[in-house]
């Protein structure tokens, strides 16, 4: 199988993985991918997230996290830009995702920032994916 869009792919296994209430889930690992992570860790969508070392690229195993009643704490994650139709957005263009309560993910000169950095930065970006 080849993989065209592994940031889908990524966005995919969280999904599936939390909605079926696993503890954590494996995704091979890449910069970006991290990067993506280390977002929804700061955002508080995931418990957490580390790198296993394997004799290929690595694996970024993410920790899923749910409310006390293990509730879904994501419920939504989306691409938006993807291989085939990419979408970049000017600082003026970001969107506010869910009344401020999600966020959006943007490729950037300057990294992986979420929707709020890129506001305050005044940087628009790639329109990766977003999350609530």
């Amino acid at each position: 199988m080849s993989m065209t869009d592994p940031i889908a792919d990524m966005l995919t296994r969280i999904r599936n993985a939390n909605h079926v209430r696993h503890e954590k889930v494996d995704i091979p690992a890449s910069r970006l991918k991290v990067d993506i992570a280390r977002i929804l860790k700061q955002r508080k969508f995931i418990k957490g997230y580390k790198l296993i070392e394997d004799r290929k690229q690595g694996i970024l195993r993410v920790y899923l996290r749910y409310g006390p009643n293990r509730e879904h704490i994501l419920s939504v994650l989306k691409r938006v830009s993807r291989p085939g139709l990419r979408r970049y957005v000017r600082t003026d263009e970001i969107p506010t995702v869910c009344g401020g309560l999600g966020t959006a993910i943007f490729s950037t000169s300057r990294g992986l920032k979420t929707d709020r950095d890129c506001k305050r930065e005044g940087i628009g970006g790639e329109f990766l994916c977003y999350v609530w």
